[in-house]
């Protein structure tokens, strides 16, 4: 019996010594292997700003591309930090497949506004992140004047991602012009008219009544009539001819 178990024992400790070696053994021939293909992938959306070539010249590692070099060298935490500091990248997943492929999973940056001011221009993204302006594609977002700094920036945001909620004022409110005096003004899709709708507050309710005028006026289609539709005013909507 004692011998058995010494047999079982030994067996046991020889099948442990032949499996440490082979993973040994395949992990040093992994290692040897080369980086054989880059393969960049977009997570759905809207991905207009990066194209694939764009991705594959930032996985650059010692000053050249990361295209046959050997696995053991490749240092993906670099490769993806390198990745996730383009401005356009929201998120980034850089990794090795056992074959050799590289593989750059991409998430672009979703611009909801972009600000217009008289040295700079930029996009602002959902999360209220600043975003360059792109030569590769022009974003149809709402357009924001009047913003002067990064706290103006923060302040409207918040009446920007109401906009963009509500699916008539998403089509129909195409620009804002914050004036000097902290007072809003809309340019909008259905006429030439604009809307003053003051300072930020009772937002939900000057909506309302906007909302209520519209569905008036566009039915007897007087709203072309008028130059300023004002709902700054407590329970009234005033309107300048």
């Amino acid at each position: 019996m004692k011998f058995k178990r010494l047999l079982k024992y030994l067996l046991f400790v020889v099948l442990i010594i032949c499996l440490t070696f082979l993973y040994s053994f395949s992990s040093k021939r992994n290692k040897r292997k080369k980086v054989t293909k880059i393969e960049v992938e977009f997570e759905a959306g809207d991905n207009n700003f990066l194209t694939h070539a764009m991705v594959n010249k930032l996985l650059i590692q010692n000053n050249t591309t990361v295209k046959n070099q050997a696995k053991s060298v490749i240092d993906l935490y670099k490769l993806e930090k390198n990745v996730s500091k383009n401005p356009y990248v929201e998120k980034a997943a850089v990794f090795l497949s056992i074959n050799g492929v590289l593989k750059s999973t991409i998430k672009q940056r979703t611009p909801i506004v972009r600000i217009v001011a008289e040295n700079d221009s930029y996009y602002v993204d959902k999360q209220g992140v600043k975003v360059p302006l792109s030569s590769n594609h022009s974003a149809r977002v709402l357009l924001v004047s009047g913003v002067k700094s990064e706290e103006d920036v923060k302040e409207i945001l918040p009446l920007v991602r109401y906009i963009l909620a509500d699916n008539f004022l998403q089509k129909e409110v195409v620009g804002i012009q914050k004036s000097d005096t902290n007072e809003f003004e809309f340019s909008v899709r259905s006429g030439d008219y604009k809307i003053d709708f003051g300072k930020l507050r009772d937002v939900e309710v000057k909506f309302k009544k906007l909302k209520a005028f519209y569905n008036t006026t566009f039915k007897d289609k007087t709203i072309q009539e008028y130059k300023t539709i004002n709902v700054k005013y407590h329970n009234q909507v005033v309107c300048t001819k």
